[in-house]
Parts: C-alpha cells; sequence; structure tokens
C-alpha cells in the first residue's frame, strides 16, 4: 500500500509569460524525469507537446506528469496562462491539493495571476509562491512580495531572500536554517554551495527571520509564550507551525530564483514537500445524491472506503480517448466496472496508464491520491463523477463559463463534412468551454468560445491534426436580450376541434430581474384558479421561449415571470395547453415590456510603456471603453478598463503598432451591459437580414 503522506498532488499556474513551463522542466529535471531540459523558447518543453504550443510559445492545454522528489511522489500539472484557456486552469485546481503560483520579478502581480489565485480561491487551493525570473531587469522581489498583499489581498509569508539583484543575482538566503544557498555560472542546478549569509545582509535576515518566527507561531499558543519567555523555536517546530498555516491558507510560503538560470527551485521544492498537503490533509470533497442535493457526506481519501473519481479533463490522441481521474476513495484495477452516476450507465476500465505529458507508462491499478488517465471510456464527459456501483455518489460537479464568441465554419468541400463532425464531437469533449451548435436554418456549424486565440487554435487544430480544412467566418459576438420595463398582461389558449379541446388562461406580470440571474418564475395563484400541477407547464414555456429574444432573436436574459391568476376547463385543459399559452403569452407581452440588446463587456488589462499611455488610453475611449484604473510599474503602466467584446477584435494588432510593439492586454468576460441604440439598430438590421437571407 503506498504511504499518501508521501503523495504531492501540485498545480503550477501563473499569467502568461510568467515561467510556468519553465518551472515545471527545472522540477522535471532535478528530479530525474528528464535528462536535458527543454527551453519554451525552442519549443522543446517537454509538457508543450502540441504543435501550436511549441510554435506560439505558450502553453494551451494542461499536461499531468510525476516524479519523486525527497521521497515524495509528486503529480504536476502545468497549466496555461493566457486568459482564453482560463477553463484549463480551473479544472486542473478542482483536482488538486496544493499549487505553485508563479509570479514574474519584474512584471509581479499580473492580471491573469488574479485570475487564477481568485479559482485556488474558491476551490480552497493550499499554495506556495514562486517569484521567478529575478535575473531580469526591473526585478524587485520585495515589490512583488508587497503586490501579492494589495492585490490580491493574500499574506505572502517570506521564507528566503534573494541575494543580489537582476544580472547580479546569484542565490537565495534560507531564513529558517540561516544558510546561505549559492549557483555558479554554469547554469547546473546541483552546482550550488552552501555558505554563511553574506556579511551585508546579516541586519536584513534577523529582520525578515523576526518576522517568520513570529507569523509562524501564531499556529502554536505554547510555543508562542516560550518565545516571548525568551525561548529560540527549534526549525522543526517552525516548520510543523508553517505547514499547518498553509493548509489552512492563512498565509503563502514565498520562495523565489531564476527557472531559466535553474537557481532556487530545490528550496522551492523542498517548501512543496514541507507544507503543501498531502491528499488526507485536504477537506474531503462533497458528496451529491443524484438529484444533485448534498448528502452531508463526504469522499475521505482512504483505498478502502467505495470508489469516488473525477474526471477532469479528455484529451483525444492517436490511441483514442484518455480519461484523465483524480482518484478520491477507493481504487480501480483493469477490467474493473464502474458507475458514471451522471449518466447512470456503467463503464469498463480499459487500460490505467500514468502520463507524463504526452509518454505513458501502463499500471494495472491506481488508488486514492493518484491523478491518472484511463482509456476505453465511451461516455464520460469533464465533470462526471465515476463510483462503485453498490455505492454509488456523485461529487460536487464543475461549473463552466458561457463563450462570448462565435464564428461560423464550413467544410471547403464535402469528403470535409463527415470529418468536421467527427472532429468537432472529440474536441468539445476535450474542452467544455468550446461549444458547437448548428443554424438549422443556414445549416452553418456555429463555434462558440472565449476569446479569438481560444477559436484560432481550435482553428488551427481542425485543420493539422483532424486534417479539415475550413471556410471561416467573420467573428460574431455574444448579444443578449433583456427586458426594462414591467408589464401586467392575460393570455387564453384556446383551440376546439372536435371532442375534447385545449384550454388555458394566465393573468401574469413580466418584469426585469436583477442582473446575471437568468429567468426566474413564481406562482401566486390561490384558489386553484391554476391547478398547481400545471404550474411548472407554465414556467416551462416561459423558459423554452427565452431562447429566442424577440428584437434579433438573441437568448433573453434576466426576466422574472409571476403567475398571478387564471382559468381552466375540467375537461379541455392540460399542461400542454398551459405550456401552449405560456408560449404565446411570452410573444404577446415581451415585445410591449421594452426589450433591449444587451452585449458582453470584457475586463481588459492593458500593459503598455509610458510614452505611450495617452494614445493607449484615447484608443480604449473610442472604443466605448470605460477606464477603471491605471497603475505604474518600473516598465510601464498598467490600465484597467471595460470595453464591449465588439469593440476588441483585432485589439492587439492596433496595440503593437500604437507601443511599438511592447504593449500587451489580457481580458476576461466581466458582465453583459446595455448596448447605445446606434450598436443596437445595427445588430437588430443585421439580424433581419440574416433571416431575410435565409
Amino acid at each position: 500500500m503506498t504511504d499518501l503522506s508521501n503523495y504531492r498532488n501540485i498545480g503550477i499556474f501563473a499569467h502568461v509569460d510568467a515561467g510556468k513551463t519553465t518551472t515545471t522542466e527545472r522540477i522535471l529535471k532535478l528530479t530525474g524525469k528528464i535528462h536535458k531540459s527543454g527551453e519554451v523558447h525552442d519549443g522543446e518543453a517537454t509538457t508543450d507537446f502540441m504543435e501550436q504550443e511549441q510554435e506560439r510559445g505558450i502553453t494551451i492545454q494542461s499536461a499531468a506528469t510525476s516524479c519523486e522528489w525527497d521521497s515524495h511522489r509528486f503529480n504536476i500539472i502545468d497549466t496555461p496562462g493566457h486568459v482564453d484557456f482560463t477553463i484549463e486552469v480551473y479544472r486542473s485546481l478542482k483536482v488538486l491539493d496544493g499549487g505553485v503560483g508563479v509570479f514574474c520579478g519584474s512584471g509581479g502581480v499580473e492580471p491573469q495571476s488574479e485570475t487564477n489565485w481568485r479559482y485556488a480561491n474558491e476551490s480552497e487551493v493550499a499554495r506556495v509562491i514562486f517569484v521567478n525570473k529575478l535575473d531580469r531587469m526591473g526585478a524587485d522581489f520585495f515589490r512583488v512580495v508587497d503586490q501579492v498583499k494589495k492585490v490580491l489581498a493574500a499574506r505572502a509569508l517570506v521564507m528566503v531572500l534573494p541575494i543580489g539583484t537582476e544580472e547580479n543575482f546569484v542565490g537565495i538566503v534560507d531564513l529558517l536554517t540561516e544558510k546561505a544557498w549559492i549557483w555558479d555560472e554554469t547554469g547546473n542546478p546541483e552546482n550550488y554551495s552552501i555558505e554563511d549569509v553574506p556579511a551585508d545582509m546579516v541586519e536584513d535576515v534577523a529582520k525578515w527571520r523576526e518576522e517568520l518566527v513570529e507569523s509562524a507561531l501564531e499556529m502554536d499558543d505554547a510555543a508562542m509564550e516560550r518565545y516571548f519567555e525568551g525561548e529560540q523555536p527549534d526549525i522543526e517546530t517552525l516548520q510543523k507551525c508553517i505547514r499547518k498555516g498553509t493548509i489552512e491558507l492563512v498565509w503563502f510560503p514565498t520562495f523565489c530564483g531564476s527557472a531559466f538560470k535553474n537557481k532556487g527551485i530545490q528550496p522551492m521544492l523542498d517548501g512543496v514537500v514541507s507544507y503543501l498537503p498531502s491528499p488526507t490533509e485536504v477537506v474531503p470533497q462533497p458528496e451529491v445524491d443524484l438529484e444533485g442535493n448534498e448528502t452531508g457526506e463526504r469522499a475521505i481519501v482512504d483505498p478502502n472506503k467505495p470508489l469516488r473519481a473525477l474526471a477532469f479533463k479528455i484529451m483525444d490522441d492517436r490511441y483514442g480517448a484518455l480519461t484523465f481521474i483524480r482518484i478520491y476513495s477507493g481504487k480501480i484495477a483493469k477490467g474493473d466496472t464502474v458507475l458514471n452516476t451522471f449518466t447512470g450507465k456503467t463503464e469498463r476500465i480499459g487500460r490505467i496508464v500514468e502520463m507524463h505529458a504526452d509518454s505513458r507508462q501502463e499500471l494495472d491499478s491506481a488508488q486514492a491520491g493518484d491523478i491518472v488517465a484511463v482509456l476505453g471510456m465511451k461516455n464520460v464527459q469533464t465533470g462526471h463523477t465515476l463510483a462503485d456501483p453498490k455505492h454509488p455518489a456523485t461529487l460536487e460537479p464543475m461549473v463552466f463559463p458561457d463563450p462570448v464568441i462565435s464564428i461560423a465554419v464550413s467544410p471547403k468541400d464535402k469528403a470535409g463534412s463527415e470529418k468536421l463532425g467527427v472532429a468537432i464531437g472529440k474536441m468539445v469533449a476535450e474542452d467544455p468551454s468550446f461549444r458547437v451548435m448548428t443554424d438549422e436554418e443556414s445549416g452553418e456549424t456555429i463555434l462558440m468560445g472565449m476569446g479569438e486565440l481560444h477559436l484560432d487554435i481550435k482553428i488551427d487544430i481542425l485543420k493539422r491534426t483532424h486534417g479539415v480544412e475550413v471556410e471561416v467566418g467573420k467573428p460574431q459576438v455574444a448579444y443578449r436580450e433583456t427586458i426594462t420595463a414591467a408589464i401586467e398582461d392575460t393570455y387564453t389558449h384556446k383551440k376546439q376541434s372536435g371532442g375534447s379541446g385545449q384550454y388555458g388562461r394566465i393573468d401574469y406580470t413580466i418584469e426585469p430581474g436583477e442582473s446575471g440571474t437568468g429567468f426566474t418564475f413564481e406562482s401566486k395563484v390561490t384558489g386553484g384558479n391554476v391547478p398547481r400541477e400545471f404550474w411548472p407547464a407554465v414556467e416551462k414555456g416561459f423558459k423554452t421561449s427565452m431562447v429566442e429574444g424577440v428584437l434579433a432573436g438573441y437568448p433573453l436574459l434576466d426576466f422574472r415571470v409571476v403567475l398571478t391568476d387564471g382559468a381552466f376547463h375540467a375537461v379541455d385543459s392540460s399542461a400542454l395547453a398551459f405550456e401552449i399559452a405560456a408560449k404565446g403569452a411570452y410573444r404577446q407581452s415581451i415585445p410591449k415590456a421594452s426589450p433591449q440588446i444587451i452585449e458582453p463587456v470584457m475586463k481588459v488589462d492593458v500593459f503598455t510603456p509610458d510614452d505611450h499611455v495617452g494614445d493607449v488610453i484615447g484608443d480604449l475611449n473610442r472604443r466605448r471603453g470605460m477606464i477603471a484604473g491605471q497603475e505604474a510599474g518600473p516598465t510601464g503602466v498598467r490600465i484597467k478598463a471595460d470595453v464591449p467584446l465588439s469593440e476588441m477584435f483585432g485589439y492587439i494588432g492596433d496595440l503593437r503598432t500604437m507601443t511599438s510593439g511592447r504593449g500587451q492586454f489580457s481580458m476576461e468576460f466581466s458582465h453583459y451591459s446595455q448596448c447605445p441604440k446606434n450598436v443596437a439598430d445595427v445588430v437588430i438590421k443585421e439580424a433581419q437580414e440574416r433571416k431575410a437571407a435565409k
């Protein structure tokens, strides 16, 4: 039986370009998993194995690998940093016990770091921080520590201090042992010496160590008392206290180094072992019953309990579909039959493999705490729970954001049509934030995703991986409709055609709902004028109608229907009659409730050198952007703004032109907001033209 206390399931996450993948490479080299580090800029990183990743120098999908350090087994997931692939970070954090947040020493806490940090907080994942790229110009460890406090509202517990800055960065001082780790210039991570603290740092080390000791002892009252009486705590006591505070998310042990130059990785790995939790130390996942209600039970990490495993990623490769699963309790072996509680069907475990990026190692079995991939699963999707058929239970499902951008695609030739359907089916299974629909009237295939880059990569995958050439339409914004006025109305559905007819009358009010509430329904009928068994039919009638708004056919959001009265017929009334009445009421009343087009607004974060701030702000204003704030950094200014998505197409090209290629930006969906009349008129006109063309 494997000792679970020696397991560490960790994810590495950060803003794009902070050095996550390089850090992962160095960890794999140090732990003996690979013999030569591959560089991201050469397209040779182990975990960036897709062609698109190697060309663009970015991580697109999370990659799993495992290795050993100090007799502990690490299951590591390297996640993407780009905002269009946030979903990969979210679902990885969902199944991990700990994380390493990598921050760039000069860039600091960047926009995507904030999003990832928020996801990690929601998933209650303990983390250590690694401030990377300290050899870069403008790098400042203490500024990043300060930003963690201000921007992330998190407590960075400084464990090491850097020796030297920028190109003079040579090593770190470990505050616990008060020893300096100094690396030579060969770039070999093993070439370091442990020395006394440099004379010019003695005072700083004493100050920061005192702060570390006092923080750590907050977790142990008895040790704190002894400390105030003059007794210094030993390193073991301090480590125990730091571990406790880390697991309880009180603070985040903070290390630093340069992954590219192989400096500072070992102390960070020791920190992962010492302070991040093993699978048994994490609050177990809550279980829900088949109706989705919490049972009060939890999936306790124990190989001897009934099986509970969560499928968190589907990946299609040349051998078939791989289902990545995190096993919370119980064990699985080749040939076992497990229950997919989402579909209610059983699945047979074909082969079990341990992944190392895109290579694999066969296993006969796996147990609680493991992250493995399984071949042979037919109907398992991301977020499904695999359970013991005799003891079914569901783990808390994952919730994925809705896409904000869409494009129409069509195969270039007839032969591609069938291939396109198969390829898209596989891609949707792999990525829950990528959706597909067919426009029934035009027959076009509509791809929907989280951003231009997201859809760009999907088209590339269709072409290269699946060999399907497609014609691509102009990107379309996912507009929505809503109402702005309340209305009281009545509708009668009456149909007589020999024999029993259909009859249902409803009196109702329709009013605008709070932003983000979607559709809510309430019945205030008393006295049985509309029998209770017909209420769900009325609700269903409105709910199925809301997929098509009355202005331009976009789904209707954020409205509330209250059923106030009505009438029924003892013979002619049925659930169907009331459902049809509700659909008629929707068509009759929504146009009277001042409907409006609303558009997705993005939270945009732009980095620009100082000289171009005026140009960038002026351009964002022209794009109907609302500037929310700006923040000066050592190498430029970060501008935060809310900008409608429709105005952001092709922005990266314009930004690079304005800033001589030095500007960067990231954006994510923020909220829906009312369209100005001139924009709404264009949207409605285009919708009418599309309808007429069909």
